[in-house]
């Protein structure tokens, strides 16, 4: 791993991520760390960032639309009965200090300020694993703690009224390409089926790459996965599905998840049998 502010993760001596600690984003975008580019061993690239569909995606990272009505995600904020809408109300993410840094991984500490507040502080511990010759692992853990005096709560845009999108927590834009991608679990496929349920894991597989996302915690595994294909390609694990999830002063929230990069197109057994070896039975 070289570069202060950007570090580089390597697995069997190949770079595959870059991760960009300090970006130079505007407000709106809600500037914060984010790893991009991530690629496979054979070097296809697996992640975008500000693309012109979402200038706000950005990579690998943890991106949350509303936390005590701050906008951690970027873009417009939804308000219930008005839709998405421009708001001055865009936090960031800050990076503190690196608690330990080497050729395969990280641990940050971080900042979440908004309107000149603290509101949260994050210690993000990021892994990377060789699993075969064409495939290896993202481990990213986050925690989450109430900087404040007062109780946090993180909600959504489906908790403030728009269905289906229950976006924010660790998030991966992935790849686009002509074709979307597709997506499934150990027993569902397509973006309908997997979109806003549980499950161990969940793949998306491009024309030459794979993603197999899997909860390393019991507790992780309990959030929905955020699923899109059609409109752009993108997954992530819903902090809050149904309701606002709420944090008491100095409470933490973990979550961890360990994202299997592959090349070529995996099926349904070779997702499974490289999460068994990624995470453990």
């Amino acid at each position: 791993m070289t570069g202060t502010d950007s570090p580089v993760l390597r697995v069997a001596g190949r770079p595959v991520g870059r991760y960009v600690t300090r970006p130079e984003l505007p407000a709106r975008l809600s500037p914060r760390p984010y790893l991009h580019p991530v690629t496979t061993l054979a070097g296809t690239a697996v992640t975008e960032s500000g693309p012109a569909d979402h200038l706000h995606h950005l990579g690998v990272g943890v991106a949350v639309p509303d936390v005590e009505g701050h906008n951690f995600w970027g873009g417009r904020t939804f308000v219930r009965d008005r839709g998405p809408t421009e708001l001055d109300n865009h936090g960031t993410q800050r990076h503190l200090a690196f608690q330990l840094r080497d050729p395969d991984g990280f641990v940050e500490e971080l900042r979440w300020v908004a309107g000149g507040t603290e509101l949260l502080r994050e210690r993000r511990t990021v892994a990377a694993t060789e699993l075969t010759a064409t495939a290896w692992a993202l481990d990213f853990t986050f925690s989450l703690t109430n900087a404040t005096r007062d109780p946090v709560t993180i909600g959504s845009p489906a908790t403030n009224g728009r269905p289906g999108a229950a976006y924010g927590g660790f998030f991966w834009r992935a790849r686009k390409e002509s074709a979307a991608p597709d997506v499934f679990t150990a027993d569902r496929k397509g973006e309908q089926e997997v979109h806003g349920r549980t499950a161990d894991w969940l793949a998306l597989v491009g024309g030459t790459w794979s993603l197999v996302f899997a909860g390393a915690t019991a507790r992780t595994r309990r959030d929905p996965w955020f699923v899109r294909t059609e409109e752009y390609p993108g997954v992530g694990s819903s902090l809050a599905h149904d309701e606002r999830l709420a944090l008491a002063p100095g409470d933490t929230l973990v979550r961890r998840i360990v994202t299997v990069v592959a090349d070529g197109r995996l099926g349904t057994d070779d997702a499974a049998t490289l999460v068994r070896k990624a995470v453990g039975p």
